[in-house]
């Protein structure tokens, strides 16, 4: 099973993802696709349980965002290294919904070495692949004291050489 990262603190791995066939439990909080979310909203609405959406990194968030904003998790798949979109999305949901409930990283570039960047845009929580250490996931958060690029976690750092007489 794989370790679950939430602000920055190890905890019991409590999200079910459940596939599109499965049926949906009558307690616990899980998470349905969006397109089952989209297939199926009366019903998953009408349930006595939290439900989030995991969203495609493909997923247009300015065409879907009505149906999820009263959601408390929002899962981001980050298949491949070499796709960030998930990260735009984050961003999105951070600074242009201002959203405030729960995003969680998922996927196989869940991994140390990209945690801070994933929290620096906005996800707050980290579904580890099972070949990654949590405690050592940890350390990731501390890896750089500083930020050259604005973020949703802190303002940017801008060194004292390139400062100019007016602010950016």
């Amino acid at each position: 099973m794989s370790a679950l990262i939430r602000n920055r603190q190890i905890v019991p791995n409590d999200v079910t993802i459940l596939d599109d066939e499965a049926a949906a439990p009558q307690n616990g909080n899980f998470v349905v696709s969006l397109a089952r979310w989209q297939k199926d909203n009366a019903q998953l609405r009408s349930l006595s349980v939290d439900v989030g959406v995991r969203l495609p990194n493909t997923a247009d968030l300015t065409t879907i965002w009505a149906e999820l904003e009263d959601r408390k998790l929002i899962v981001l798949d980050f298949p491949g290294f070499a796709d960030g979109r998930a990260y735009s999305q984050a961003r999105l949901l951070r600074d242009r919904y201002a959203y405030k409930g729960e995003i969680l990283a998922v996927g196989g570039a869940v991994v140390r070495d990209q945690i801070q960047g994933m929290q620096r845009s906005g996800i707050n929580s980290f579904l580890l692949r099972a070949d990654q250490d949590p405690n050592v996931c940890l350390t990731a958060f501390d890896d750089f004291a500083s930020a050259y690029q604005r973020a949703t976690d802190k303002d940017m750092v801008i060194p004292r050489e390139h400062r100019r007489s007016n602010s950016l």
